[in-house]
């Protein structure tokens, strides 16, 4: 059975401890073109955060996940497609690799694993929140990262691999050897997308791009931008 992601070219971050710029609404985020929204963040979470944020968005036709950063922000909510949960590759600490998973197993009662989902993260941007948070190597090379990346998919059998550089732009050369060394896994990318070309780019190397802070600092019309660039990338628009 193929996997929804596989059809992705772009994904919009919400996070639900953030306000969208002055204006707009739900209803925008869900018209540009984004092919799946996932609902998370890294600091001050809560279940009343994301479920604010869920029944927004619950209406339109975009697929929703959330992207839960520690098991006690996880809610039941039939408006969700799925659960994406990030096991970080190259976390210092094992709690954020599958200590946080085993309490979430712990504490919930009929977790529903067919619409739970796992993403390979490995996190590059030593200054973001969630390098502190889970305590990150984020000292890799192009080789480390394509040695990652190839674990995470035959050893581990992940299905989603995400680079996360949160909050700035990556090394191409990185999520190029990255997505050379998977055979059948789904590349995500992260970090400091803004435009058309920053898009372009990193979706001629990835095969999903994710775009977060924009949505909060820019608005719906800069995602849309990053929404033609990371399609044109990958053939499904004409290129300007």
């Amino acid at each position: 059975m193929t996997a929804p992601w596989t059809d992705w070219d772009h994904i919009t971050k919400i996070d639900p401890d953030k306000d969208l710029v002055d204006g707009e609404t739900f209803e925008d985020v869900c018209a540009t073109g984004t092919d799946a929204l996932e609902i998370g963040g890294t600091l001050d979470m809560t279940e009343e955060k994301m479920e604010r944020v869920v029944d927004a968005c619950a209406k339109y036709d975009v697929p929703i996940y959330q992207e839960p950063s520690n098991p006690g922000v996880v809610i039941d909510d039939d408006a969700l497609d799925g659960y994406l949960i990030p096991t970080v590759f190259n976390a210092k600490d094992s709690f954020w690799v599958t200590g946080a998973h085993k309490e979430w197993v712990r504490i919930e009662d009929g977790l529903d694993w067919d619409r739970t989902h796992t993403e390979a993260y490995i996190v590059l941007n030593p200054d973001s929140s969630v390098a502190e948070y889970t305590e990150a190597d984020t000292d890799q090379n192009a080789d480390d990262v394509a040695s990652f990346a190839r674990v995470a998919e035959k050893m581990f059998g992940q299905k989603i691999v995400y680079l996360e550089y949160s909050g700035t732009y990556g090394d191409p050369e990185k999520v190029a050897a990255a997505h050379d060394a998977l055979d059948e896994a789904t590349l995500f990318y992260g970090g400091g997308i803004h435009d058309y070309d920053s898009a372009h780019e990193m979706g001629s190397n990835a095969d999903v791009v994710v775009v977060g802070n924009l949505l909060h600092d820019e608005g719906v019309d800069a995602v849309r931008e990053t929404v033609e660039g990371v399609k044109a990338a990958h053939g499904e628009l004409a290129e300007p």
